[in-house]
Order: structure tokens, then sequence, then C-alpha cells
């Protein structure tokens, strides 16, 4: 009879999977893991995981009666057997008589192990079915609690768990979770305090027992509290189970009302969980919650697996095992101390130990433990990040969580322990944290790593795993990913972008402890061969290349990272790798030999070294050519005053004509109030046909965008948009722009009409390598140009596109209603912030984006050809009257832009005050981590010094005269502080403005004070003589706002 069960190992049937455990194996045998929850179960435990055991199912329990049995006797399985077929079992399902045998086991030896402060195994209610530790908890919960009761935990960030009753668990939503701390200058338990706690509000049960505290736990002190407020006491020992096992940590048997447990942290089994109790009177609640309250049929071979664990940790080698956890763990608490690493509560007594990584800083910016934990994960050390006493939250905690029980088993002593305390305190220390801005003006925390010292910590971690240092295939560095052209283009001194598929280059890369020639092959679009003249030095380009694209390493400023990741592998150059590959390989070998031969490259050659590459590792080792002129623009002395294709329209709307950005443009039509409410309450339908609108186009269009602008124009996929500058070399704001992406090799910049000239002047200059771009290196120039076109310009026939927002709530119903393609109507309902599509609308070939310059988020821009733009405007007034829509001039805009918090060049960017983007408030639209773009170095320099901001304020009072760019702020003393920078009505009728202000006057609710002195230009008129009844000039009062309105709801 031929079967359908798939016969085989995993070897055979699923090679894939087989590598994958493989490769999980190398991981685990090769590196230092510290993971506090984690253990090395034996290879024994994970055989009985894979029993037979996991095919059956067995809802329900074994018969009570096995309890009270011996070992012996419910190996009794003839005995057992017997007694099934005559009166079967309590559960749900046959074919389980086994299955009875197993659990019984499991449960003895569990109250045998646990069995402590006076109870015997017979009086220990052991459930072995949980699947893990938060189901047990919760299962506690369900047979003891009723909803809505009070949970007494310990808070998270002072080492409590998820389920202990915090909110964003179940624990804290079907309970009501309170909790009690450390002390905050001994950061151990205070029970006179968690006393207090619990008498003030009266627990149904309190949670002893944490997943980050490294002391000896006081079980009867909590019990005590516990009686005075008459609550449950819960003992979770998830992490210490095995030292209370051992006797290593005091027991809760017996002083617990309940006790859960994990199987697979100190306790060293399958990954599982327990719950035990010694009250007869609440066993059966537990087992009712486990089955059928939390779950359905137990797994059976996690069962089989802990029962094998329970017989393990029964024996001296076990016992010896947990004394060793608790003495390595406080030796390296000890050490690291010695090392300069603060740890919190000043030791251990327990299996784990937390480090405060705030014991790294640099220039007042600390280590954070996220950033600790990756890079020394990188170094081979695998831990936690953890909050400890003082974090504020969970995202960004301060604390390392270390335990020591995978590497007591590995036999690991104070030698050992010693070296692993040298190894962590060496990556740690060699740690540069810093900050990048965030949205918001937040700081994100990020760190670097010295080379040296990571290589170092590696150095030690192979040592203490007995692993032997890598050894490169072959001279060969094979580099592979998308962003390989990107990373090997900074990372070597030649032009890689100029390279096509099979072409080869001599090239040169400098590491930190050496510099070498190779020649550099491009097999494809993403693959890459560096060949180079020996073994040695091809492993050392491949740790150092495989380091940069990891994104933790020094190279230059602590900001800057390459491009990745790739992946980084040496061979030799027999590597069975297609034919071609082999040719291209075999081609380039003279010209290797003849360009390094047995010494380093001559220096002066131009192929290999690019000099005049913006950016590359090591470029401060070159000297360059000729420097380029610096660039000059001066705005034309009288120009003529431009009109838009829009000017008649707004002349029949009625709209108000000024002068603006060099054309006649409309100010308001009715009133900037019923304008400006229009935007935030229906729609407002502007003309910024006069803003600029140039594209680029090429195959190294990102590379001259990412180099021209402070943003990141790699992150845009096609349809997506962004904000960012034009910055000179010296820092200052040449313009700020958005960039659309249109398709993978074109782009669309629109920039603010009063500077597109000088804009298209100055991208036309770095596209032709006309003008300097690095002060620190002025031969720099742009290696690739595209092709720019300003869209205005009628030659680019339908390709031509100028600017209408439509902006407001009711925007995107204006738009639906002037679409009749379904797709496309589709398309506009799903576009997200910031993104773009192209479609016809009313029979106009129109780019529909979702951005503006009015704080509205249902807003959009749309690109149409400037000589359609009359027709195209008359038609979305059309379609918008049902909906409110209002034609909205300059005013509107402005008071709209200002009420959201948006710069306007000349006022809150560049002016007489020289604002930068951070002093804006955009700085996180300055991307530091491209190791290069047009003024990065000076805008670093200006960060380091900077001490203000742009804020919004709110004049206290209506009524009161409008405050002008120049007028002065004052603090409550009458000093002036800042400098008004716009000034306009908000949708309450108040006046809101923007102002620049010291950092430390800017947080929300601060009181200023404003003369109106008509941008500064007015004297403070003060009366000759003061008596009685003299009116002496006040300045009006105002309110420091979020930098920011909160977002509609």
């Amino acid at each position: 009879m031929k079967d359908f069960i798939f016969s085989g190992s995993v070897a055979d049937l699923d090679p894939e999977l087989q590598h994958l455990f493989n490769r999980e194996n190398q991981r685990q045998d090769e590196k230092i893991i510290l993971v506090a929850s984690e253990s090395a179960s034996p290879m024994a435990v994970r055989e009985a995981m894979s029993s037979s055991f996991g095919n059956i199912y067995a809802e329900g329990y074994p018969r009570e009666a096995s309890r009270s049995q011996t070992e012996a006797e419910i190996l009794d399985m003839d005995a057992e057997l017997a007694l099934y077929r005559r009166n079967s079992d309590p559960r749900y399902y046959k074919g389980v008589e086994y299955a009875d045998v197993l659990e019984a086991l499991t449960r003895r030896r569990a109250a045998e192990l646990f069995a402590a402060n006076g109870i015997s195994a017979d009086q220990l209610y052991v459930n072995v079915q949980p699947l893990s530790g938060a189901p047990a908890n919760s299962a506690v919960y369900t047979a003891l609690l009723k909803p809505g009761d009070t949970i007494m935990g310990l808070n998270l960030n002072d080492g409590g768990h998820l389920s202990h009753g915090t909110r964003i668990n179940r624990s804290g939503k079907h309970y009501n979770g309170i909790f009690y701390f450390v002390d905050p200058e001994t950061e151990l338990l205070n029970y006179d305090e968690i006393e207090r706690i619990a008498l003030e509000n009266k627990p149904n049960i309190i949670v002893a027992g944490f997943s980050a505290y490294p002391m000896i736990v006081d079980w009867q002190r909590f019990r005590d509290i516990a009686d005075k407020v008459g609550a449950y006491l819960l003992a979770d020992i998830a992490h210490i189970s095995g030292l209370v096992a051992s006797g290593v940590h005091p027991s809760p048997v017996g002083i617990a009302d309940a006790i859960s447990t994990t199987t697979h942290k100190s306790l060293c089994g399958p990954r599982g969980a327990m719950i035990m109790t010694h009250r007869r009177d609440l066993f059966r609640k537990i087992d009712r919650a486990v089955f059928p309250g939390e779950q359905g049929g137990p797994h059976l071979n996690t069962m089989a697996a802990l029962a094998l664990a329970l017989k393990l940790a029964q024996t001296d080698q076990f016992r010896a095992l947990q004394q060793r956890i608790v003495d390595n763990a406080a030796r390296l608490a000890t050490k690291l101390q010695e090392h300069g690493l603060r740890i919190v509560g000043s030791g251990t007594e327990n299996h784990l130990v937390l480090v405060d990584t705030k014991s790294v800083s640099h220039n007042g910016v600390h280590l954070s433990g996220d950033m600790a934990a990756r890079i020394l994960d990188v170094a081979g050390i695998v831990l936690n990040r953890n909050t400890i006493p003082g974090d504020k939250g969970a995202l960004n905690p301060t604390g390392l969580r270390l335990g020591t029980v995978w590497i007591s088993q590995l036999g690991f002593g104070d030698a050992e322990i010693d070296l692993l305390a040298e190894a962590i305190a060496t990556v740690l220390k060699g740690c540069t944290p810093f900050t990048y801005m965030g949205m918001g003006g937040q700081q994100s925390l990020r760190a670097k790593v010295d080379f040296a010292a990571l290589q170092r910590g590696r150095e030690l971690v192979r040592q203490l795993r007995g692993v032997a240092a890598p050894k490169a295939a072959g001279e060969i560095v094979s580099v592979r990913g998308s962003a390989a052209t990107k990373l090997l283009n900074y990372a070597l001194t030649s032009d890689v972008p100029a390279l096509n598929a099979g072409e080869s280059q001599p090239t040169h890369i400098f590491g930190p402890t050496f510099d070498a020639g190779a020649v550099l092959l491009r097999v494809s679009s993403d693959l890459y061969n560096l060949r180079f003249a020996d073994k040695e030095t091809a492993q050392q380009a491949a740790d150092w290349l495989a380091a940069l694209s990891d994104g933790y390493v020094m190279f230059a400023d602590a900001y800057a990272k390459l491009s990745g990741p790739v992946v980084v592998k040496t061979m030799a150059p027999d590597f069975d790798v297609e034919a071609e590959i082999k040719e291209a390989i075999e081609s380039i070998r003279d010209a290797f030999h003849k360009f390094v031969g047995d010494a380093q490259p001559e220096q002066t050659d131009e192929t290999a070294f690019v000099d005049s590459k913006p950016f590359y590792v090591g470029m401060s080792q070159r000297q360059g050519s000729e420097a380029l002129p610096a660039f000059h623009w001066e705005e034309p002395a009288d120009p003529p005053m431009l009109r838009t294709t829009l000017y008649d329209t707004h002349v029949v709307l009625g709209g108000r004509m000024i002068p603006f950005g060099g054309y006649e443009m409309p100010v308001w039509y009715s009133s900037v109030s019923e304008e400006h409410a229009a935007v935030r309450e229906t729609a407002g339908l502007f003309d910024a046909t006069h803003m600029g609108a140039f594209d680029a186009i090429g195959p190294h269009v990102v590379e001259f965008l990412n180099t021209v602008t402070a943003n990141d124009v790699s992150t845009l996929q096609v349809g997506q948009s962004h904000y960012t500058y034009l910055l000179l070399p010296d820092g200052s704001v040449v313009d700020d722009l958005l960039v659309y992406r249109l398709a993978k090799e074109r782009f669309m910049l629109v920039v603010n009409a009063s500077n597109n000239d000088k804009d298209w002047a100055w991208l036309n200059a770095v596209n032709n390598g006309e003008v300097m771009i690095d002060e620190k290196r002025p031969f720099a120039k742009i290696r690739h140009p595209v092709q720019l076109r300003d869209l205005r310009d009628r030659q680019w026939g339908d390709e031509c596109r100028v600017d209408i927002p439509l902006q407001g709530p009711r925007s995107r119903d204006i738009l639906l209603a002037m679409c009749d393609d379904d797709a496309l109507a589709k398309r506009i309902k799903a576009l997200p912030w910031a993104g773009l599509t192209q479609g016809t609308l009313a029979g106009h070939d129109v780019i529909i984006s979702r951005t503006g310059y009015t704080g509205e988020r249902i807003a959009y821009e749309l690109f149409v050809h400037p000589d359609k733009a009359p027709e195209f405007w008359n038609k979305v007034m059309a379609a918008g009257e049902p909906f409110g829509i209002k034609p909205c001039g300059l005013a509107a805009r402005d008071s709209t832009r200002t009420e959201a918090g948006l710069p306007l060049y000349g006022h809150e960017l560049a002016g007489d005050l020289g604002l930068n983007p951070a002093n804006a408030g955009f700085g996180s639209y300055v991307k530091l981590w491209k190791p290069f773009f047009i003024g990065r170095d000076a805008f670093i320099e200006h960060e380091a010094k900077r001490n203000s901001v742009v804020v919004r304020f709110r004049m206290n009072e209506k009524g009161v005269r409008r405050p002008e760019n120049g007028d002065p702020v004052m603090d409550w003393r009458g000093k002036v502080i800042g400098t008004v920078t716009s000034c306009a009505i908000d949708s309450e009728g108040y006046l809101l403005g923007q102002a620049v202000l010291p950092v430390e006057m800017s947080v929300p609710e601060t009181a200023v004070y404003i003369y109106q002195l008509g941008g500064g230009n007015r004297a403070i008129r003060v009366p000759n003589a003061i008596k009685q009844g003299t009116r002496m000039p006040m300045p009006d009062a105002a309110t420091v706002l979020t930098r920011f309105p909160g977002r509609k709801k």
C-alpha cells in the first residue's frame, strides 16, 4: 500500500529550511547570548519536542487522582492502561492514554522539584498546560478576578512585565492596573512604600516577580502586604524559576496564592509555562481558567520536553549551574563597574545585570539602550535594550539587560566573564552618541562606533567562543545589492557610476588601518567584484565594506552613513560563477597586475582617483585641483512686472492686484478672513502659477538631487514628494522647494517665484560644474550632469506645468466631481499625504499632488499646462460651487500658512536674520546621514551653536495692532529676546504670528510682549513729562503656542 506520509529528513524535503536551521545554529554557536529570557535547552529536550506527541489533541486533564501518584506509579503503564480501558478519563478526545501518563508525570516532577517551605509534592497543585508566561498570568487573573478588579504590579519601566497590569496589555485593558516602583535613589524595592500604595489602592491581587529586577525578592513581606489589604498574591518567577528550584533564590511556594513561571529561561526547558498553587480551594479554578478559559488542547510535545527538563533540574549538575549563573552575574556586574559602566541597583543577586547606557556620552548626548544593543549585536554580543528606573517610556530605554544563563551553560567562569566584560566595555566606550533632528523638533538618539573598538569586541567574542577569525576565500570581494553602486561610489576613490555592466576600472579603498589598490568589475547593475592583490587585503576590505553597509562605524563625522545594505563576500577567482563573469574576471587579470603589481597604484592615476567627486571615504588624504569660483547672484535692478496667464481671470473676479515675487498677483478677492475661513471650512483655490517649476531628468538624477538638496530623494518612490532646501556651501538658504518623483529618472522641482531665476542659475551652474559646491574641497563638482528643464518654457510642449493649489476639507469632493475616470477617482481617494498621481480632469492632463502650503491635510496642488490654466481654473470653480469654493489671494495664503507654522522665504528662512531650516523648525528635512550635500558642513557647524528657533505666538487680545516682520519681542522684564517674522489673522479672529526666540523661550504657554513698530521702523514715543494721567507706551501681550497646530480629527 502506498502511503501519503512524507518520509525523509528536513534536509531531504526542504533543503532551504534546513539551510535556515544551519544558519541559526551557527549564530548560536558563534555569538555570546546574554538575553536574560533565553537559555540553550539540551539536545535531549529538543529531541523530546519533536516527539510524536505533537500529533495529537488532548483537551482536558488527566484524572485527578494522578496528582498523588508517585513517579513509579505513574510510569506503571500497564496498570495505567488497564485503568484507562476500564474507566476512561475526563478528556474530550480518545487516544490519549499515553498523554495522561505524560501530563501526570510532568505535573508530578514539577511538584517534586518545587516543593518547599513545608509544602510537599502531594500538596502542590501544578498545571503544565499554559503555552507561555503571559497566558499563564492571564489564566490566574481569570481564575481569581472579575473584570475591572485591580492588579498591582511593578511599574514596567522599573522592571515589571507587560502582563502585570500595563495599559497596553490585556491585563491592563480588562483590569485596573496600578503600580509600585523601585526607590529612585537605591533602585531597589521599598517594601514600606509598596505597603502604602497597597493600603491606598486596595488591589485585588498583588504581583511579585519581575522581568528586570536584579535582587532577591522578599516573598513573605509581599504576603504580609497582601494580607493587610485582602489581596491574592501572585508570584511570577518566570525569570528565576531555575534559581528557585535549585534553592539559589528563596521560594514563594506556600507563601504566594499562585505561582506562575515560564519553562525556558533559567529552567532551561522548552518554551512553555506552568502555574502552581498550594491552595486546594484555588487549583480547580486555575485549571478551568487555563482550559477551557484561555486555550484549547495543550501542546503535548512541549509537555514531553518539559518532563525531561524537570528531571534534569533535579540533578546536582543543574544546581551547580544555577549557582554558576548567579556567581557569573555578580562578577560581570563588578567588572563592568570597574570599566566605568553604571550598574542599576549597584549589583545583582540573581541571573541578570542591568547596565545604564547613559554611562557613555558625548557632547551632552547619552548612548541609548537601543543603539547600544544594536552595536553590541553587530559585535557578536546578543542582549536586549531595557527600560531602567527613571526612563520616561519604553520607546526610549536607557538600559541593557544582560542574563548569564546561556553563557553559564557553556561553562563560562571568572576568566571568561572578565574577557566578556572587556568586550562589552570596549564596544560601548568606543561609541559616539549623537542625535538626528526628528519631526517637530524631537531628537532621535543614534550612535556610531569606532571600527577598531568594534573589531576588538569581535576578536574577544571569537576567543570566548573558540571561533577562528574570518579568512578570505580568495582575493575577490563581491558586493551585491540595490545600494551597491551608491555605497561603492562613496567607499572607493573611482567614479563607480560611470561603469556599465561588464566594464572595469582601477580603484582604491581607504580603510581605517589599510589602503589598497584594486580593480572593480561591474558584473551587473547590482553586482560588483573588487579584486585585490592578496587574500589578506581582500578580507580587510570585506570587513570594512560590510561595516559600512551595517551603518554603525565612524568613517567621517558621526552623522554620516553610506547607502545600504549590501551583501559582502569574498571569493576565489575560480568561484563558481556564470561563464561571462569568469571571462570578465580573466579579461581584467592582466590589467590588474599592471595596475597593482606588488606595490600601491600611482597616486596620480586619474581613473583610480577621481578627486573631484563630492565625497569618498578617505578623501582628506588626497589633494585636489584648481578651486572653482563661488556662486554669485545679483537681483536685476529694475525688472519688468510679469503677469500669469490667470491675470485676466483675477481681474474679472474682482481680485485686488499687487506686486509679489515679480508678478502682479491677487492679494484678496473679498476679504482675508472670508477666504481664510473657506480654506479651513470648505475649499479655496489659489494661483501659484507664478512659482517656478523645473524638472531634472537622467540616469544620475538621484545623485544630482541628493547633492543639491538637503533631503534624501533616494527615499522617494515614484508618486511621492517631499519638502527640502537648496543650500549654498556656507549653509545659507538659496530656497525651499518641493521635489516630486514623476518617474524613476525624472523629478519635478517647484520653487518660490521670487527665487526662480536665482534657483535656475544655481542649479545649472552646479550641474555644469562651474561653481564651488564645497568650501573645504573647492575643486569638487558634479560628475554626471542631468537634463534640467524650465517647465514654464513653452518649448517643452505638453510637458509644461504650472501650479494651481486647491486647499481645504471639500477639495477632494471637488476633484472627484471633475473626474469621470473611475481608476483616477480611486487613485485620488487613496492618495496619501505628499503622494501624487496623473490623469485627466475635466479634459485636462493634470499632475495631482496631495500637498499644500496652508496646513490643510485635505489639500492638493494641480499642475497643468500654463496656457490651459484659465480654462482649468474656471472648471474647478464651477465644479466647486456646490461645495462652497472661493478664490483666495496671497493674504489668505499667508494667513493660513502662518497659522500652520509654515515658513516663508525671507521671513522664517534666510532674510536679514539668516535663518536656516533648523531655525525654522524644519531641521528634520535636512538629512545629515547623507555623507555630502551642498552646505552640509556649514549646517552642522551652525547647529552646534544655534540657540534660537522660530515659534508661533498669538496675541492675547483681539483688536490690537498687527505686529510686522522685524518688530521686537520681549520677556516679562522688558528685555528684547526676539523678532517677529510674520503675523496674520487666524481662524478665530486673533492675530497669530511667528517669531524667532531663544530656544529656552520657545516652550508653549510662555508669556511674551510685542511692540508694534511697523517692522522696527517706528520709534517708541515716550512722553517728555511723566505725571498722573500720562499714557505710557505699553507692549501688547502674546503667548507662545506649540510649534505646529494639532492635527485635525
